[in-house]
């Protein structure tokens, strides 16, 4: 965003919605890269949000949800379909 005159520029937390000037908000690159900038246009988090971040790699995650048709089923679909996917790949995997 562009710094409005006189002021600081402002960002929009993608958790939950409020608005923070720039300084006071975190990064944060969905695809887990934010080091990477070239060509990069980065979604922010205020601090409260990110400190409540789950720091767990996403990889295969994007395939994991079209499996389990998310973005299709109710929240409690999504929710027990998400568990049984990663509780079978925690039994294939070994992490029981």
């Amino acid at each position: 965003m562009w710094p409005s005159r006189g002021g600081k520029p402002t960002v929009t937390c993608v958790a939950c919605g409020g608005t923070v000037p720039r300084p006071e908000a975190r990064e944060y690159d969905k695809h887990g890269d934010r080091w990477d900038r070239e060509g990069k246009a980065f979604e922010h988090l205020c601090k409260p949000c990110h400190r409540g971040l789950c720091r767990h790699s996403r990889e295969g995650l994007e395939a994991l949800l079209v499996e389990i048709d998310a973005g299709e089923r109710s929240r409690e679909g999504f929710l027990a379909a998400y568990l049984a996917a990663v509780e079978r790949q925690d039994r294939l995997e070994g992490r029981e």
